[in-house]
């Protein structure tokens, strides 16, 4: 069964007001105001200074028990959101390797899934560590990515992305934080550059509600629980509002959603369901024995959810 052994995560000193992106997205003052009253987004995390390698290695520097414990580790599978991150021939996936002396690893990137890649990272990640033939062989999960495009930053009308950045060391079972079950939905007609589709936009958003209570319920139903038994939901951070809705559509306490991070970091690509499990575990809202679940939406359109055991 697979296990989270250790989850790290990096932000970024820089905090960069809305007001001061307005320009660079031609946003009016109108549309500042939805951001931050509607949408619960005020700032977000940006390492205006630092490569896509330091953010990366920010939060693998973070994870103490991967220390020592590098000749385990076969795999290392960077979860990315964007389907193109550096310019060739540059491979900051690889120079992470050198770094923490894992050059004997299997190395490989997975971004089929937009912003829910974190997720099937950890089944990716799951599934190579239950053939293995050493059952203590772990896999390195990293995520985390530069907002260097309008494309990359802004979702019109949704999500403002900022630069944040996590790293998972994960085992084929474990004490604690043991996951129960996965979901995936995969809507392959809403593929499309929403920003410059409105029509296309606005048919994603009125189904998004739906299509993401449905991989959460189903997620909750595999594991064998009902919703009574989930203490927590980590959100992935588009925005507030949509998880308020979500969770009234499912009959779900809104203050049992961590939304912690939305109005200070923006939307960290694959990153979020692991900085929000960092944030839960650092304010102490994960007990042992909790049962909680992860929810994330990939552009695309895939919707993805997970419960653990902590």
């Amino acid at each position: 069964m697979t296990a989270l052994r250790e989850v790290a995560a990096y932000l970024p000193p820089d905090r960069v007001p809305l007001d001061e992106l307005a320009p660079r997205f031609g946003l009016t003052e109108r549309q500042v105001r939805l951001f931050r009253r509607f949408h619960g987004l005020d700032q977000v995390c940006l390492d205006t200074g630092g490569t896509l390698l330091d953010l990366l290695v920010g939060a693998t520097d973070r994870l103490e028990t991967l220390r020592g414990q590098e000749s385990r580790v076969r795999y290392v599978i960077y979860a990315r959101g964007m389907p193109v991150a550096v310019p060739y021939p540059r491979n900051p996936l690889r120079e992470l390797c050198g770094k923490l002396g894992l050059d004997h690893a299997l190395t490989f990137t997975v971004t089929h899934q937009a912003c829910a890649t974190g997720l099937l990272a950890l089944d990716v990640a799951g599934r190579l560590l239950a053939a293995d033939p050493d059952p203590e062989a772990l896999a390195l999960i990293v995520s985390g990515e530069k907002t260097f495009t309008p494309d990359a930053m802004l979702v019109p009308d949704t999500a403002v992305f900022g630069e944040g950045a996590a790293a998972a060391l994960v085992g084929a079972d474990g004490p604690r934080d043991r996951l129960l079950a996965y979901a995936s939905s995969v809507r392959g007609d809403f593929d499309g550059r929403l920003i410059i589709d409105p029509e296309l936009a606005a048919r994603f958003q009125y189904e998004y509600p739906e299509l993401l209570t449905g991989v959460l319920l189903a997620a909750v139903e595999r594991a064998g629980l009902t919703l009574d038994d989930i203490a927590l939901v980590l959100p992935h951070n588009v925005n507030s509002v949509s998880w308020r809705r979500v969770a009234k559509r499912i009959g779900y306490p809104v203050e049992q959603v961590l939304l912690d991070n939305v109005a200070v970091t923006g939307h960290s690509f694959a990153a979020d369901p692991f900085l929000n499990y960092r944030t839960a575990l650092d304010r102490g809202r994960l007990r042992p024995g909790d049962r909680y679940l992860v929810g994330a939406a990939g552009l695309g359109a895939t919707f993805s959810a997970m419960v653990f055991e902590h």
